[in-house]
């Protein structure tokens, strides 16, 4: 199951929109953008505070199943 081709994001360093998902570097727009990204987790700017526990996700047990919670909102242009 590939990602669809008009799957639109934005890149996670740059912001810059487009179809990263589907590109070899995903999900940032150019290796370059995910060289940045690595180079702050191994500098300690980006890191995870604590392990996720069960109480985390209580308050999501009674969303519905279903492929909707995955879908994003169009990107606007301005």
């Amino acid at each position: 199951m590939g990602v669809p081709a008009n799957r639109r994001s934005k890149c996670p360093t740059c912001k810059k929109p487009g179809n990263w998902l589907a590109g070899p570097t995903a999900p940032f727009c150019s290796e370059r953008c995910k060289l940045i990204d690595l180079g702050k987790w191994f500098g300690g700017e980006h890191a995870i505070s604590e392990p996720l526990r069960p109480e985390h996700l209580e308050k999501f047990a009674e969303l519905p199943p279903g492929r909707h919670l995955d879908e994003t909102e169009p990107d606007r242009e301005h």
